[in-house]
């Protein structure tokens, strides 16, 4: 059997808010500090400003090829914050999104991307969608 890890596949995964908000108010309540995070009028790299705010949060880069184990590192000191996002998401009304985003290649080892009771749990709870980039790329590829 092939190893996964020899393989060339990857993901990362993380829970990201956006909206029109502070993000600064944002980590203040949650007591979290975002992995990366604009203020609505900051600069894009092309010098136009966001019309809306991100926070993001639990970025997850390690691959694993059951991808819900990733899933789960990015969100698991949320979950104990499942409350107060749900005040946020009511206060600010925002969106919630975990976003999953896998690059295969064709005859590699194929990931599974299904979250656990546990992630599906927590994004019933406090109303985020799961978002799946997928990127497959032919195996003859370098």
């Amino acid at each position: 059997m092939e190893d996964w890890k020899s393989g060339r596949n990857s993901c990362y995964t993380y829970f990201k808010i956006t909206g029109y908000f502070n993000p600064d108010a944002i980590s203040a309540f949650l007591g979290l500090f975002p992995t990366k995070h604009w203020h609505i009028g900051d600069l894009r790299n092309n010098g136009t400003p966001y019309d809306f705010a991100l926070w993001e949060y639990g970025r997850c880069d390690e691959y694993d090829v059951l991808v819900g184990n990733q899933m789960m590192k990015t969100i698991e000191n949320l979950i104990p914050k499942t409350d107060a996002l749900c005040q946020i998401k009511k206060q600010y009304n925002v969106d919630f999104t975990l976003e999953i985003v896998p690059s295969i290649y064709a005859n590699d080892v194929d990931p599974s991307l299904s979250p656990n009771r546990e992630v599906i749990e927590f994004c019933y709870k406090t109303n985020t969608n799961i978002d799946i980039d997928l990127y497959v790329f032919d195996s003859s590829e370098q």
